[in-house]
This record gives C-alpha cells, sequence and structure tokens, in this order.
C-alpha cells in the first residue's frame, strides 16, 4: 500500500511514552489538575478486579439500561448535535444525524446484551451461521439474525471472514475470550474519542467493556465535547458502576493519560498522526523514532485511522432507473455527515470504456444537486479542500457555497499511472471526492485490475464498495471475477452492492482496518471494534446486497422520509417487535 498519507480526521494529536514523563509533559502537567486525572485512573483501576467479576447476566441489566438511558437522553443529544452541524432539527438529514449518532449506539448495546445472554447460558455468543469455506478462508454468516432483519433488510446478508489458517473448531471456542478469563483481560483502557459521529466513542467504551474486559476513561474529542452531558445520561448506570469515567479537554489532557503508568491500553478513532505522535513522539524526534522502529510507547494502542475508501463500479448495460438509484447511492456515501466520515467514499473507479460512464456522473451531479450542501464544521475542511483543488484545479462542482459551506466537489479523470496523486494518498475529510478510470478490454479483467489498484495505490485498508448489476453478473466469468475481487480486496469492510457504511451499522459485523499493518505503517489501524459475537481472529467482513433494494433505503441522502423512517428504526432497536414493523414499511413507503 502507498505510504504516503494526511488526514483530517484527527484527535488532536496526543503524545504517549513509557514511565518517565519528559520535560514537556511535566510543563504540561503543571498546567493541568492532574491530580483529577490520577483519580480517574486510580478509581478505575480500582474497579478493575470487580468489572471482572461481574456475572455476565449482570453486565446484560446494564445494557439493558444504557439503552433506556439512552432513548431519554436521545432528543437534547439530537437537538445538540444538529446545531453543531448545521442541521435543521426537522429536516431529513437529521435522520442521519439520529442513527448514526445514536441508533447505532442502541443497537449495538442490544446486540451485545443478546450475546452476554448467551453467554450465561451456553458459554459463548450464538450467531445465525452458516459457516462458509472461501478458499483458505472459513466466514461465519452474521446477519439477517432474525425475521426481523429479513423484514426489514430484504435479501442483505453479512459475513465475517476469518483469518486464514482458523479452524471451525477454534471459532466457537475462541469466542468471548474475556469471559473466559476475566482476570487476565481486565485493566484499564483509554479511548480517545472521534469528534465526526456522536456515537464513535461510546460504542467503543462498549467494546472495550463488554467484548474486551476493560474498564474505560473516555476522553471527548474537542470537536464534540458539547456532547458530554448527553453521554454522561446515556451512560450513566456504566459511571454508577464505577467502569467508565469522561473527561474533556485538549491535546494536553489526552497526552498526560496516554503516558499514564496505570493506563493499560490506548483506543484511537482518528488520524494516522494522532497515531504515530502516540506511538513515536511528535516533532522530529517522532520522524526519527518512526523511521527506525524505535517507538516510545509500550502498551498496546489499537485504533481506526480512517481511509481512502474506494467504490469499484462494474459496467453494465443499466437501466434510466438503475443508472438514478445508484447515482442517489453512490451521492449519499460522499454525502453522508457533510464527508467528514473515514468511510466516505474517496474515488471511484470505473472503466474507460464502459458506454454510460458520463451518463452515470451526470445522473451523480443530478443526484447531489438534491442534497443541501452542509456546513464544515470539522477544523480545516475547507482548507483541506483548496489544497485539492490547487493540485486539480477544474472540478465539478454542485451546490451552494458560502463561508462555511463548500458545494459537493468531484474530481473526475484522474490519472491512475500516477500513485503520487493527492486524490490517491490523501483522505479528503470534506465533501470532496474523485474518479479515475482503468482501460481494460473486458469486464473481467477490469474487476481484477480494480482490485490490484485498491490494493497498491490507494492508501488505507478500512472500507471498500464494489456495485455490479445481476444481469453482468449472469457472465460465469464476470461472477467468478466478482468472487475473486471479494476475497482479494485487502479491506476490514466490504460492500457488495450496498455502502460499506453499513459494515460498521449492523455491529454483528466486524469494524477496522484489514489487520496486518506494522505500527512505521498503520495507515487504517490495527483492531476491530463492533464484533458483538465476539470473534477472536476475523480478517474482515462483507455484507452483500441486491443491486437495487425497493423501496428506496432510508438512509439515502436523497430520502425525504430520512428522519421519519430513522425515528421509527430507533424506537424498534431499543425494543424489537412485529408491531413496530408496519410504521417503519409505511414511513419507508413515503418517498
Amino acid at each position: 500500500m502507498a505510504a504516503a498519507r494526511g488526514s483530517a480526521s484527527t484527535n488532536q494529536p496526543a503524545r504517549k511514552g513509557a514511565s518517565a514523563p519528559s520535560d514537556a509533559v511535566a510543563k504540561s502537567a503543571a498546567r493541568l489538575d492532574t491530580g483529577h486525572l490520577d483519580d480517574v485512573v486510580t478509581h478505575l483501576s480500582a474497579h478493575s478486579s470487580i468489572w471482572a467479576a461481574t456475572s455476565a447476566s449482570a453486565r446484560a441489566v446494564l445494557l439493558d439500561r444504557l439503552i433506556h438511558d439512552t432513548m431519554t437522553a436521545a432528543s437534547g443529544w439530537l437537538s445538540d448535535a444538529c446545531k453543531a452541524k448545521g442541521l435543521h432539527p426537522n429536516s431529513p438529514e437529521a435522520g442521519e444525524e439520529l442513527f448514526a449518532g445514536i441508533g447505532t449506539l442502541v443497537r449495538i448495546a442490544r446486540l451485545l446484551r443478546d450475546s452476554i445472554t448467551d453467554i450465561e447460558q451456553f458459554g459463548r455468543p450464538r450467531y445465525p451461521g452458516p459457516v462458509l469455506a472461501h478458499d483458505d478462508r472459513l466466514a461465519v454468516t452474521v446477519f439477517p439474525v432474525s425475521t426481523y432483519d429479513r423484514i426489514l433488510f430484504a435479501k442483505t446478508t453479512a459475513e465475517v471472514w476469518m483469518q486464514p489458517g482458523v479452524t471451525r473448531e477454534e471459532i466457537d471456542s475462541r469466542q468471548a475470550w474475556a469471559y473466559r478469563d476475566p482476570q487476565r483481560a481486565k485493566g484499564v483502557s483509554l479511548v480517545l474519542a472521534a469528534g465526526n459521529v456522536a456515537s464513535l466513542g461510546p460504542r467503543d467504551v462498549l467494546h472495550k467493556l463488554f467484548v474486551e474486559g476493560k474498564v474505560v476513561v473516555l476522553k471527548s474529542n474537542p470537536v464534540n465535547a458539547y456532547l458530554i452531558p448527553h453521554w454522561t445520561r446515556a451512560l450513566r448506570c456504566l459511571i454508577d458502576a464505577g467502569v467508565l469515567r469522561i473527561v474533556d479537554g485538549g491535546a494536553d489532557v489526552g497526552e498526560y493519560l496516554t503516558r499514564h503508568p496505570d493506563v493499560d491500553e490506548i483506543h484511537i478513532t482518528g488520524s494516522d498522526k494522532t497515531y504515530d505522535a502516540i506511538v513515536f513522539g511528535a516533532g522530529a524526534d517522532g520522524v526519527r523514532r518512526k523511521a527506525a522502529n524505535d517507538p516510545i510507547v509500550t502498551k498496546p494502542v489499537t485504533a481506526e485511522l480512517g481511509n481512502v475508501s474506494p467504490v469499484i463500479v462494474v459496467p453494465g448495460n443499466w437501466s434510466n432507473s438503475d443508472l438514478v438509484y445508484q447515482a442517489e447511492h453512490v451521492a449519499t456515501m460522499l454525502a453522508n455527515n457533510a464527508g467528514f466520515n473515514c468511510l466516505s467514499a474517496r474515488v471511484i473507479i470505473t472503466m474507460a470504456g464502459w458506454r454510460q460512464r458520463e451518463t452515470f456522473f451526470s445522473a451523480l451531479a443530478e443526484a447531489l444537486s438534491r442534497v443541501p450542501t452542509r456546513r464544515a464544521y470539522y477544523p480545516g475542511a475547507l482548507q483541506r479542500r483548496e489544497t485539492f483543488i490547487s493540485e486539480h484545479p477544474d472540478p465539478v462542482e454542485i451546490g451552494r457555497a458560502s463561508d462555511d459551506t463548500a458545494p459537493w466537489t468531484l474530481i473526475r479523470d484522474v490519472d491512475a499511472g500516477n500513485p503520487d496523486d493527492i486524490c490517491f494518498n490523501v483522505e479528503a475529510f470534506c465533501g470532496l471526492f474523485a474518479e479515475t478510470a482503468l482501460a481494460q478490454d473486458s469486464i473481467p479483467s477490469f474487476i481484477d485490475a480494480a482490485v490490484e489498484f485498491c490494493n497498491n495505490t490507494l492508501w488505507g485498508t478500512l472500507s471498500a464498495t464494489v456495485i455490479v448489476d445481476p444481469h453482468t453478473r449472469q457472465d460465469p466469468a464476470v461472477a467468478a471475477a466478482v468472487r475473486r475481487c471479494v476475497a482479494n480486496l485487502n479491506y476490514g469492510g466490504i460492500g457488495l452492492n450496498i455502502w460499506h457504511g453499513l459494515v460498521f451499522a449492523l455491529g454483528t459485523t466486524t469494524w477496522g482496518a484489514y489487520p496486518g499493518h506494522p505500527a512505521t505503517d498503520i495507515q487504517s489501524g490495527s483492531g476491530v471494534v463492533g464484533n458483538a459475537y465476539m470473534f477472536a481472529q476475523p480478517q474482515k467482513s462483507v455484507v452483500t446486497a441486491p443491486f437495487r433494494s425497493r423501496p428506496k433505503p432510508p438512509w439515502f441522502a436523497t430520502n425525504q422520509s430520512q428522519l421519519a423512517v430513522m425515528k421509527r428504526l430507533l424506537a424498534f432497536e431499543a425494543k424489537p417487535s412485529l408491531a413496530r414493523l408496519p410504521g417503519i414499511l409505511r414511513a419507508a413507503l413515503k418517498q
């Protein structure tokens, strides 16, 4: 993979050393209320053994309480998030914020509760199965879980692929490892929260507590520290149990905590630059240490660090409605959260000879023209956009611009033969993406070339999407190429005919970089979150859906019923019932 990269999804770099603090840390500590921070860590450390001894049934009760409290906090939480991001709380776009920011937390809490209940009764979480063989790897079917899933996500499936060599017996025997020897798993985890999606920090907390068995200090990101009162209300049961503390502050707070001798491990959602500053240190000394693979950190660091996410568009003979649908699909991959996602679409890969290529991009521009431009709330976004435009001064710009709003921006025809292009090596982290075309003489050869391009040119290994219509897949050579594509893409999350963002949202899937990055080239990170079935050695997750879903998915940015559907879906996730389904379906049909 390409090594050069600059992401903007930073968590205000927080360096981390071993036991002896540097002069810089000592000076910083003099300005901090270090006594409070010490008390936080000491309190959690004292409760780590208590948490390890807490029964599975007691943990499940906490998750039930958390779901209730999150639902109680949801209204105020959504209101403040919309205000910070420039959204009207009754607009369709507020539905996106409601579910991504709150609904996915409720969903993962419910899934973990169900898994923990299984652990109490059966010794491990029960997954729906079956277990499938994909050449040298086994894959566990983890979705649909229920009849409800089959109704709400018709013909959609998800698999967690294991690393090569993992046997069928090992899949089960290594599940829920933290529950097999909880005293050994215990410890204090520092979670450095992301500043873009409201649910990320709390979701990471649940993973560390309920999957890995750690107690947690959650440090907010300054960008969304306004959420702390809502997080505190939603996670009150964990705070009252003594297993969670939430702190705010800037880089100096993060630096102090990462260096704290009683913090056993660190989890980051942010930038590779943040990771490098923590592991190797900042400035010239950090650069030297990284080059020499001489880290100053010894404790484990897991991380989810972003990606230049590709969308491979396999050419076909699409109808006008197909073109419109997939244009709205791809537009959503950029417009969601104003493009401030680690999983936003960044490079669309097409076949140069596809006769509908220009028609598709015209439809994409039309779809984006129907999506209101959004406040560039994340620091530095407008400057980052200008950096891309300085290298590609003739982009396609769509929508209104203002002092704090930029048009949706598409950079066309980026030269695939130039691996050093900024579009391939830098995560834009704003409402901008690019397109590149590969010159191949057949669809199977295009698919193979696209996989090679993704694996060897694009920066990062977090997530990717492949779009291919069913008629084209009827060709056995194309079908075989699609199977190779899914198997050979070195990404932790893959969507086949569905935005890879669903890999994050489902929760039964794993979310994180493709494994194997060394600390000196960390790219999209290490470790996974989500993982409600608590698998020990996952490699990647794959979600597969129909080429077109009916009705149009509520999360499409062009769906005017998004808020109404998401309100009903949130209530359903908190307490699934057959009685709630008709209301969701009726709302979804109102486009």
